[in-house]
């Protein structure tokens, strides 16, 4: 039997579960951005997850001789006139080339899809994700996608609206998030200045928006009580608590990487192993086939305190 292409199967999954049909293409970069020659005397068969693809996670994938770095942010955004070693992003993509190692962005797919980032946001809203539900919910689409979505993708789109059957306290709202996304330094809330401090807690809420990353564009004007996302601008956060509507921002990147371990790392290594099945004569899934998050992907800010001794 002659070799498989691991990287290439390993992307067949990914498009399963992703299909690039959902991305926004007005202005994404999705799909296999890099595609390296084939090296399985170097590489083994391993997919390394991460949200940004930093000098620092490509010295990862080398170092774990991964195959694929699946980049949830596409390294390539912006048209590249040039690859130069001068230049940290392009000196990143030359190396990986160089080692044999592939990258794929999913990006606005992943929020896109049904059961994608965004309802990942939406479970952990709900208690769902931890298991804890005080009361039933619905949840609707905020922007559908733009064509027809591909079959078994019926419903497809960015941004989503839960809607409590009973009002849930903002605060429990607050904890559920901070304990689903594991945010040790806190969120970021504001809340319209009419609202008594003691009372801040105990603000009612019944409809929440929610869109992952940046959700300026996706939340604006969308008349519900909360609005959750990883970041939104001093005048977004202004003109909604102004409108007596509530925001939660946990971080741009942290409203998105704990979703690459709890949800996308079983499912892409149970897509892989289903794309073996197909390959004829069929090839033994019991090897080794890893798929990791990065330990070294990380949000570019962090919160320093005076008393912290690095800091000191």
């Amino acid at each position: 039997m002659e070799p498989y292409h691991f990287t290439q199967v390993a992307v067949a999954a990914l498009r399963k579960l992703y299909p690039e049909q959902l991305a926004d293409s007005s202005f994404d970069n999705t799909g296999l951005l890099v595609e390296a020659p084939d090296r399985p005397i170097i590489c083994r068969k391993s997919v390394l997850l991460t949200t940004d693809l930093t000098s620092a996670v490509a010295d990862e994938a080398i170092n774990r001789r991964s195959s694929l770095i699946v980049a949830y942010h596409p390294i390539i955004f912006r048209p590249l006139k040039a690859l130069s070693l001068q230049d940290t992003q392009q000196k990143t993509i030359l190396r990986l080339v160089q080692e044999g190692i592939s990258v794929y962005s999913p990006h606005t797919a992943v929020d896109a899809a049904p059961g994608g980032l965004n309802d990942w946001l939406a479970d952990i809203v709900t208690g769902e994700e931890s298991e804890v539900v005080t009361s039933p919910s619905t949840r609707t689409i905020i922007k559908p996608i733009k064509n027809a979505p591909p079959p078994g993708f019926e419903g497809a789109g960015y941004g989503r609206i839960v809607h409590f059957d009973t009002p849930q306290a903002l605060g429990a709202i607050v904890k559920r998030i901070t304990k689903g996304l594991k945010a040790q330094n806190g969120l970021s809330v504001a809340v319209p200045q009419s609202t008594p401090p003691s009372l801040k807690s105990q603000i009612p809420i019944t409809t929440v928006g929610i869109c992952a990353g940046s959700g300026g564009s996706i939340l604006n004007g969308l008349e519900v009580d909360l609005l959750f996302t990883g970041e939104l601008s001093h005048h977004e956060a202004l003109a909604a608590i102004e409108a007596n509507r509530a925001v939660i921002t946990a971080g741009h990147s942290n409203t998105e990487r704990r979703f690459l371990e709890r949800r996308l790392k079983d499912r892409l290594l149970d897509g892989i192993l289903q794309e073996l099945e197909l390959i004829v004569p069929p090839v033994d899934p019991l090897q080794d086939i890893v798929v990791f998050a990065s330990m070294v992907d990380r949000d570019p800010y962090e919160i320093v305190r005076l008393e912290d001794k690095d800091w000191k």
